[in-house]
């Protein structure tokens, strides 16, 4: 009888994690925008999103102008970067831009 009770109460508590769902990995989840990063800080006095396939927040209302730490701009087929979205600007190459960010335009 003992092991009948220990057999029950040992079923019911693996019965937990036979109802669980399992969780979806987050690499598997569509891309989509988010207001904001958990990590990085949106950019001041300009309204973005963060996108997750980028990895930057995209600047809204400007043509190719990102931010993750300090703003990014794209001009003419090469890289450059402020830390103000008014410049002054300095040329870099794709060492200096996020990953995401540049595959983007790498694919293009």
């Amino acid at each position: 009888m003992k092991h009948l009770v220990l057999a029950a109460l040992f079923g019911l508590g693996l019965s937990g994690c036979v109802l669980q769902q399992p969780n979806t990995p987050i690499d598997d989840l569509p891309p989509v925008q988010q207001p904001s990063h958990p990590r990085y800080a949106p950019p001041p006095g300009v309204k973005s999103h963060w996108s997750p396939a980028l990895g930057v927040y995209v600047v809204e209302g400007a043509r190719d102008l990102y931010y993750r730490e300090r703003v990014f701009y794209r001009f003419d087929g090469g890289w450059s970067w402020s830390p103000r979205v008014a410049g002054p600007w300095q040329a870099t190459d794709s060492s200096g831009i996020p990953p995401g960010l540049f595959r983007h335009y790498q694919n293009r």
